[in-house]
């Protein structure tokens, strides 16, 4: 009796179509910053129907072509939807109305404060409102292009085309930039409490002036590094944002770059954090000691600086720590598992 095997060839034709279902789920939004907004959007796998065909070799091949697919990462294309676009829009507006109302509350205060160190404050305070305002409008609007646009295909992530590396460039800055002028204000707001003589002589508006120069321009330089090659920024799931490379093929420097902004903004908060502890500390021991016939003198200033800052701090806190926590951890992680590849090959 003779015996006959037959093949299954993996070919397009004899597979037939196989199409996907994409379910797609937005979390809700954890933040007012459409940086770290943005990096909450995700999706789930699809669900694979194969065509299949009436005779044996065509089930088989199909068989074969849903294990195949099904051991694939990132085959699905995920499309934004509706919502994420509704989301994406009222995120920017929302940011962009309170960001006016807050500089023209800011400008209104700074033109009839007469005391120098509250007018210091509310210096770093309107750059900090400006510097937000600017960091909703032009990472806003590119992102709500590539939501309008489609966004990239998966096997496109890795690109480095010109939007891409603007608007990874954009993120890091306008991501640093509010991290850095709220550790500042808080180190000003901690030196005025605690040594109000030496502060008087050492902070001055221009001196101020060239301390925001010396801040912007700290995060510029982090967030061009990719342009010397010093690390890079890829699209980022679901293709409608762009931000460091932290997955996929890692390397040195990929986890410098990583570190360094991960470092940066994790000190500035940390930094922040002391400062304020210290001044709300003296705020208070100053309080409990003064006397009850005394009157209010500056110190209600300083208690409603550093109230604000406070404010600051733990918005700065809830909208960054997360990120800047997962990115260095997930970079770290795929690093590590590179190079474990890297020694068994």
């Amino acid at each position: 009796m003779k015996r006959t095997r037959t093949r299954a060839h993996l070919t397009a034709p004899d597979l037939g179509f196989i199409y996907t279902d994409v379910l797609w789920h937005e979390p809700h939004n954890a933040s007012h910053d459409v940086m770290l907004a943005l990096s909450h959007y995700n999706s789930t796998s699809s669900l694979l129907h194969p065509r299949l065909c009436n005779d044996t070799e065509g089930s088989v091949e199909a068989r074969l072509a849903l294990d195949v697919l099904s051991q694939q990462e990132n085959f699905t294309f995920v499309h934004p939807t509706t919502s994420g676009i509704i989301i994406v829009v009222l995120s920017m507006t929302l940011g962009i109305v309170s960001n006016i109302v807050a500089l023209f509350i800011l400008a209104n205060a700074y033109t009839l404060q007469r005391r120098r160190s509250k007018a210091t404050f509310l210096l770093f305070a309107t750059s900090l409102v400006v510097t937000d305002f600017i960091g909703h409008l032009i990472p806003g609007a590119l992102v709500l292009r590539l939501y309008l646009s489609g966004g990239v295909r998966p096997e496109d992530y890795s690109s480095t085309d010109g939007m891409c590396q603007f608007l990874g460039g954009s993120m890091v800055f306008f991501g640093l930039c509010p991290l850095f002028l709220g550790c500042a204000m808080a180190a000003e707001r901690c030196l005025g409490v605690t040594k109000p003589l030496l502060h008087s002589s050492l902070v001055t508006t221009t001196r101020t002036k060239v301390s925001l120069c010396v801040i912007w321009l700290a995060a510029l330089s982090v967030a061009l590094l990719p342009c010397f090659q010093l690390g890079s920024y890829t699209y980022q799931d679901p293709g409608t944002w762009c931000f460091i490379k932290v997955l996929n093929d890692i390397g040195e420097v990929d986890v410098a770059f990583v570190v360094l902004f991960s470092g940066l903004g994790l000190t500035s908060l940390a930094v922040a954090l002391v400062c304020n502890t210290i001044s709300g500390l003296t705020l208070v021991l100053a309080r409990l000691r003064r006397r009850p016939r005394t009157h209010p003198s500056a110190n209600s200033h300083d208690i409603e600086m550093v109230v604000q800052l406070l404010g600051i701090m733990i918005t700065s806190c809830i909208c960054w720590s997360p990120l800047l926590v997962f990115g260095l951890m997930s970079v770290l992680h795929s690093y590590s598992g590179s190079v474990e590849e890297d020694l068994l090959t």
